[in-house]
């Protein structure tokens, strides 16, 4: 078991028991599987790095007669979303999110029995249609701040913040003790905005809040997750704690902002933290110096994480060599050690914490994954109230009124959040 990993519930206690987590025909090598097959992936960089070209070398030598090749595309969900209005979306693909679930069957071929895969693997049950698997995660993802620990020490800041208010207070001691920008938004490229969603449930450790959004009438109440996590990210850019101007943000040289001791803070998924830190090696910078803050916000004592996984595997049901997919699916998430090479929290059972957590670890935060059971509701609220708690859009305006570049306020903007989602509760009969 994960030492130091604590569910808010029993019945959601993620328990890792040791296992062989034997990876089928992949274990052993099978020179009759053949086939050429594509692999879409959103990692553009580990195409123009070679990483995947090494992964796909190791691979061949357990399946020499299989081929791989992957297609890097840049604007992932839309562009397999296009794609996929056709037979021709690859072999193994990332199902994008914006696809409901009960779609899997359409478009993937099944993978397994999900009561026998989810002895093997993490997260099953997001990628399942009654019984059967679709979709498998190589990795889970937690949530919480990237810093920079050095610029962090420069400012005076020996302690993680365990309140909404440390933090701002945090952010002012950076940026008056420093030259760094205390917080980054990354606004421009919108979809980091997108990812305080991912926190619901954090705030209050509990594992059923995003669920509990089917029946919640004022989500942006205070005391609820969500009030929590907006009006921590409208304080930042209210109290110009900031950059000065986020329509300029730019995602890709942020990593070497942030690398360089340039930015303090920027709110992303666990996955972020071995990006930053090469971007900081890249720059003569210690790596080390880039670490991970949990959510400021105690519950009974404890600061917690949410931990959820990152896009799923999946096969093209059109594939003409099926099971050359499944194999390198399985190769990839229990051979390969890409999981490990990214310092991220593997979903094969079994897998010790990643070194970047540890100190979630060592000092006792919470961390916890989400029910799903009433998921569906949620995106139905959702998309009729027209907020799109999955997409950057309602955040790019709640900055924009923070910042001074739209009318309103904090209290008025989160009203109007409510009554659009009280509404539409109410119009379907939640």
């Amino acid at each position: 078991m994960r030492k130091g990993w604590m569910a808010a519930t029993a019945a959601t206690t993620m328990l890792f028991t040791t296992c062989g987590c034997a990876s089928g025909g992949a274990s052993s090598g099978n020179s009759t599987v053949s086939g050429s097959i594509t692999v879409l992936t959103n990692r553009t960089d580990q195409i123009q790095d070679g990483t995947l070209k090494k992964y796909a070398a190791r691979f061949r030598k357990l399946y020499p007669n299989v081929k791989v090749t992957f297609e890097g595309l840049t604007d992932y969900e839309g562009e397999v979303g296009i794609r996929m209005r056709t037979d021709g979306y690859g072999d193994v693909l990332l199902i994008p999110n914006s696809l409901p679930v009960n779609q899997y069957p359409t478009y993937f071929a099944p993978l397994g029995a999900a009561d026998e895969l989810s002895q093997r693997f993490d997260f099953t049950e997001y990628g399942s249609v009654g019984n059967r698997v679709y979709g498998l995660a190589n990795i889970g993802i937690a949530t919480g701040f990237v810093y920079n620990k050095a610029v962090w020490q420069q400012a005076g800041i020996s302690e993680w913040p365990r309140t909404q208010q440390e933090f701002i207070d945090d952010l002012k001691a950076v940026k008056s003790r420093t030259s760094a920008v205390p917080y980054y938004t990354n606004y421009h490229d919108g979809w980091p905005l997108r990812q305080w969603t991912d926190h619901i449930g954090g705030p209050n450790c509990d594992n059923t809040a995003r669920d509990a959004l089917a029946s919640t009438a004022e989500p942006w109440t205070a005391g609820k997750d969500l009030y929590a996590i907006d009006g921590l990210l409208y304080s930042a850019v209210h109290e110009r704690l900031t950059e000065a101007d986020p329509t300029t943000t730019d995602w890709e040289s942020s990593k070497t902002l942030m690398g360089s001791g340039r930015i303090g803070a920027m709110f992303l998924g666990s996955w972020a933290i071995p990006q930053i830190r090469r971007a900081a090696k890249a720059a003569g910078h210690d790596p080390d110096d880039i670490g991970y803050l949990p959510f400021p916000a105690q519950h009974n004592g404890h600061l917690c994480t949410v931990v959820q996984p990152d896009y799923k595997y999946a096969v093209n049901t059109h594939s003409a060599n099926k099971d050359a997919a499944r194999a390198w699916i399985d190769w990839y998430l229990t051979r390969s050690g890409a999981a490990r090479a990214e310092e991220a929290i593997s979903t094969v059972k079994g897998t010790p914490l990643p070194p970047a957590l540890k100190a979630f670890d060592e000092r006792g935060v919470r961390i916890m994954t989400q029910t799903e059971d009433r998921a569906a509701a949620v995106s139905r609220i959702d998309k009729a109230a027209e907020i799109g708690l999955d997409a950057p859009d309602y955040r790019r305006r709640l900055v924009d009124i923070a910042r001074g570049a739209a009318p309103g306020d904090q209290n008025g903007y989160f009203a109007e959040l409510n009554r659009k989602w009280s509404q539409s509760l109410k119009k379907l009969g939640g």
